[in-house]
């Protein structure tokens, strides 16, 4: 229990910021009725948070590794709660959106810290266990934003309204910040800290050109915009790169640190986060719609059909570093199957109603439990300590990243099946390009597992 209370501490900055990402989505009908907010607006205040915490994720690693993760963790954490405040307060679309935009950014400072810490500070031998809480967390996090999201609408706390969800946040922020100037370790600041302005520019460009037109290209009908951003982002993303490669040669603090890239578990753990990440997200996505749409749940049933497998991802998340000590990263490969196995018979079942779906979220829970905290594991095993910071921020800025396509990808999929054939074949189209991802995770743990031998 040495760590314990320190774990619980950074935990608390991955649960708000997971729950801030998801539950917007229960919440953005009576949003939309009490702000009048019209659907560029709804888009803005549910993509503007994602965007900016992508944005800064990794300006975010980098300055803690330069200023030290205490420092920014408390700092973020105490903006994340007058963002959340604002939010809260909001009185129009506009102000909702700003307070948004300020939240993700936010976060973005806090949540690179939290697995620096766990990589700096946490014995190798007890790193996995910490890092099945970190995913148990995190899943519980993306859960609760359906579950819980949709209990405080349903009971309607204080006769708030949807102003609940931002106002939580502020006790235990103020709480939780207080605990990390006193818990959290110290670490001295790495010499003289440089910035780079124009990679952290370059790259803050280059992820909103993808990711904005990935937001709203769907609900726009794909105009011209939407391809020529996409396009931009390559040369972007290439001078972003070239640049940061000069200013690492020429002794210079690069945001981006490239010397990560020649990490083959590094490499490899990444990949195979990213494709999970898209998985995970573009399920979340359309089973919302499935349950919503297709099986004519509202929100708060909606929310609770997410429980079972919020509960088995965290029971197995927690037992996965057990199990991988035991059996080895075999353990992983074992969750992807489990996980097929519930995507098939999800899309079997789904369009017979409930509660037919509830085996498969289940399995497709404890597949995921087994699977994502030993990829983060994998991936960050060979980082130094001075790296864990950017690290950390480049993993969950590709986390973000695959989110946003795999939502817009198989969201489009999705769509497109379900207005010609129904609700039933749109899921069955979606499981399989789920599926499909699922394998590709495999294939990168299996060569993970060949790299360490």
């Amino acid at each position: 229990m040495r760590y314990g209370l320190m774990l619980a501490v950074l935990l608390s900055a991955w649960f708000m910021a997971q729950f801030d990402f998801f539950v917007v989505n229960v919440a953005a009908p009576a949003i939309e009725r009490d702000l009048h907010a019209g659907p560029a607006a709804l888009e803005l205040i549910v993509g503007g948070y994602a965007f900016a915490y992508a944005a800064g994720m990794i300006t975010g690693g980098r300055l803690g590794d330069q200023y030290g993760p205490r420092r920014l963790f408390v700092i973020g954490m105490l903006a994340f709660t007058l963002a959340s405040l604002l939010c809260g307060l909001a009185a129009t679309s506009a102000q909702l959106v700003a307070a948004r935009l300020l939240q993700g950014l936010a976060g973005a400072l806090m949540v690179p810290q939290v697995l620096a810490v766990i990589t700096a500070t946490i014995p190798a031998e007890a790193r996995p266990r910490a890092l099945g809480w970190y995913g148990a967390a995190g899943g519980l996090g993306s859960i609760a934003g359906q579950v819980l999201g949709g209990l405080l609408l349903h009971v309607d706390v204080l006769g708030l309204g949807w102003r609940i969800i931002f106002l939580v946040n502020v006790p235990v922020g103020v709480v939780a910040a207080i605990l990390a100037l006193r818990l959290l370790p110290r670490t001295p600041p790495r010499g003289r800290a440089g910035l780079d302005p124009l990679g952290a520019a370059g790259i803050a460009l280059t992820l909103a050109l993808l990711l904005v037109p990935m937001a709203l290209g769907r609900t726009e009908g794909w105009p011209p915009w939407t391809w020529v951003s996409l396009a931009a982002a390559l040369p972007v993303g290439a001078l972003t790169l070239l640049w940061q490669r000069r200013l690492a040669a020429t002794g210079g603090q690069p945001v981006l640190d490239l010397t990560l890239f020649r990490v083959p578990s590094y490499v490899a753990g990444l990949a195979a986060i990213t494709a999970f990440m898209a998985y995970f997200a573009s399920f979340m996505f359309t089973l919302t719609l499935l349950l919503q749409g297709g099986l004519g749940l509202n929100a708060l049933q909606a929310g609770l059909t997410f429980a079972p497998m919020g509960v088995l991802f965290s029971t197995t998340a927690l037992l996965s570093s057990r199990l991988v000590a035991r059996y080895g990263m075999r353990v992983l490969l074992v969750g992807g199957a489990i996980t097929i196995t519930g995507l098939l018979l999800l899309a079997a079942t789904g369009e017979r109603g409930m509660p037919w779906p509830l085996p498969a979220l289940a399995l497709v829970g404890f597949g995921n439990g087994l699977t994502l905290p030993q990829l983060i594991h994998a991936a960050l095993v060979d980082v130094r300590p001075e790296r864990a910071g950017i690290g950390s921020g480049i993993l969950t800025t590709a986390q973000q990243f695959a989110g946003a396509a795999g939502v817009a990808v198989v969201g489009s999929v999705f769509f497109a099946v379900a207005s010609s054939r129904g609700y039933g074949p749109a899921m069955e189209a979606a499981a399989l390009i789920d599926i499909a991802l699922i394998l590709i995770v495999m294939g990168l743990v299996s060569f993970i597992r060949r790299s360490a031998r």
